[in-house]
């Protein structure tokens, strides 16, 4: 056994703490625009609808989706400093590209999307960060050292949400610098802002950032994308194959859990414009502090599993919290008897009737048109009759959904942690870029589709159908778990050099 030395100790905790701040920087260049994208999109681009929206919100994923077993695979062959630099100037060319998408006379919403497909394809270096931290991190450190990098995650999702409800004082029109052709507004400020903080991100990168690699018990060995860095000390025996049916096991929890909160996240702002008759500005203010405060109870969360997995270990707390986020969606289902205010009623002489049970269903079609005053200004609010649900589907009180995000927010976090630390731990010592860049792909495969699932059924078929369709999802997520329970072990104590 190879004691190792203090100074490589501080080394390899330097370099781990310069990949928490990259997955901040990560999840910040998502969550700073995620409460405004339906507004600006609506501002820039009157053709875009609710659907469209979908897609912007899953181009994001689509990019990390490619670029994640690309980076990881450059990772396990490579000095990691590449592919993080690399990762990470996409990032912030993308951003600027984002603050620049009115400038266009037509197609304004297809430059929004390119902008945010790249700003995912830098985010690829997810699957970067996870892998050298699995990597240079012992069996006893993984837990907690995972748990810090969701945490640092968490941060960024709480952050991101924060800079942009700062942002909104500069409002929707903001400065206008017309020798380069920018609109500083409550929409691209943010964006500006995570640029700046990715070339800070990649300076760090190269002034601290060092190559470590240790084995499952902690003693070190060079890693061969060390560049010349670490220790002389041999690989140790890593006789023994992974358990490939654990490793898609947690592949499809971690898609399952990744989905369920893409799908919170994206009708988070749909969801209150309609039910609460919220504006555009008052829906990014609110939703932006209600995710903030989700964010802080994240992670606290992150800190109190770091300490319970000692007792309970990583498995009961993953069933724990599934089992959460199926009652937090459970409470998310419309139980009332009221309905919806109408996009339009408040300001029109006459509301339409909807005591009726004959008019409450019927189509929305056959509704007397809704006619404006030719100079009315103000923007629409309520739940528009183009989504004929609105008509017969209860609301969704603010108390329910309150009540929904503190349980989303306390369930997602646990799942995440959980799910990222038993899947390092089955693979083991071996070189894990390409397998978390799937890992990482899986999840982005699952902001995908739970953006576009959850715009055409909630569009099309109301809360009911979007809310009940995923606590099935869940529930088939938690009967995986129990038929594979007991393979989810450490590779170093299924082959008995370690003990559980």
């Amino acid at each position: 056994d190879v004691v190792e030395s203090q100074e490589h100790y501080k080394s390899r905790w330097r370099s781990i703490w310069i990949m928490y701040l990259t997955m901040f920087l990560s999840s910040v260049g998502f969550s700073i625009v995620i409460m405004s994208v339906w507004p600006y999109l609506q501002k820039i681009d009157p053709t875009a609808d609710a659907s469209f929206l979908g897609w912007i919100i899953a181009s994001y994923s689509i990019g990390q989706m490619v670029a994640s077993p690309l980076f990881g695979l450059w990772s396990n062959y490579r000095p990691r400093r590449e592919p993080l630099v690399i990762s990470t100037a996409i990032s912030v060319a993308a951003n600027c590209l984002y603050a620049y998408v009115h400038v266009p006379h037509s197609h304004n919403k297809y430059y929004m999307l390119t902008a945010r497909a790249l700003v995912g394809f830098g985010a690829g270096n997810v699957a970067v960060v996870r892998s050298y931290i699995a990597g240079a991190t012992s069996l006893t450190e993984r837990t907690s050292a995972m748990a810090n990098t969701s945490a640092c995650q968490a941060v960024g999702f709480i952050l991101g949400p924060v800079f942009q409800t700062c942002f909104t004082l500069i409002g929707e029109e903001g400065v206008t610098w017309k020798f380069l052709c920018l609109q500083l507004n409550m929409y691209t400020a943010p964006v500006l802002f995570g640029a700046l903080l990715g070339v800070i991100n990649i300076i760090l990168i190269f002034a601290i950032f060092r190559e470590h690699r240790v084995d499952d018990m902690g003693r070190q060995y060079k890693s061969i994308n060390s560049d010349g860095e670490g220790s002389d000390v041999l690989d140790p025996n890593t006789e023994g194959s992974i358990d490939h049916v654990a490793v898609v096991a947690l592949n499809v929890l971690f898609f399952v859990i990744l989905f369920v909160f893409a799908v919170f996240e994206t009708i988070a702002t749909p969801l209150t414009m309609d039910m609460y008759s919220w504006t555009r500005k008052e829906a990014v203010f609110y939703n932006g502090i209600i995710l903030s405060a989700i964010g802080i109870e994240s992670v606290i969360v992150f800190m109190v599993v770091k300490i319970l997995s000692k007792k309970t270990g990583e498995r009961a707390i993953l069933h724990a919290g599934l089992l959460i986020v199926l009652v937090g969606f459970f409470i998310l289902l419309p139980w009332g008897k009221k309905l919806p205010n109408i996009q339009w009623q408040e300001i029109r002489n006459n509301s339409i009737p909807r005591t009726a049970p004959s008019e409450m269903l019927a189509p929305f079609w056959s509704l007397p048109e809704l006619q404006l005053p030719s100079n009315h200004t103000a923007e629409p609010v309520g739940c528009p009759v183009t989504q004929s649900w609105c008509l017969n589907t209860p609301m969704i009180y603010l108390a329910q959904y309150i009540c929904s995000d503190v349980l989303i927010g306390l369930g997602y976090p646990v799942c995440n942690v959980m799910s990222y630390t038993l899947y390092s731990k089955v693979l083991g010592p071996k070189p894990q870029g390409v397998y978390m860049g799937w890992l990482t792909a899986s999840g982005s495969g699952a902001r995908i589709l739970g953006p576009v699932f959850v715009s055409q059924i909630y569009t099309h078929l109301g809360p009911r159908w979007a809310f009940s369709l995923i606590c099935g999802v869940v529930v088939v997520s938690l009967l995986l778990l129990e038929i594979v329970y007991k393979r989810l072990i450490a590779f170093s104590v299924r082959y008995g050099r370690m003990q559980e």
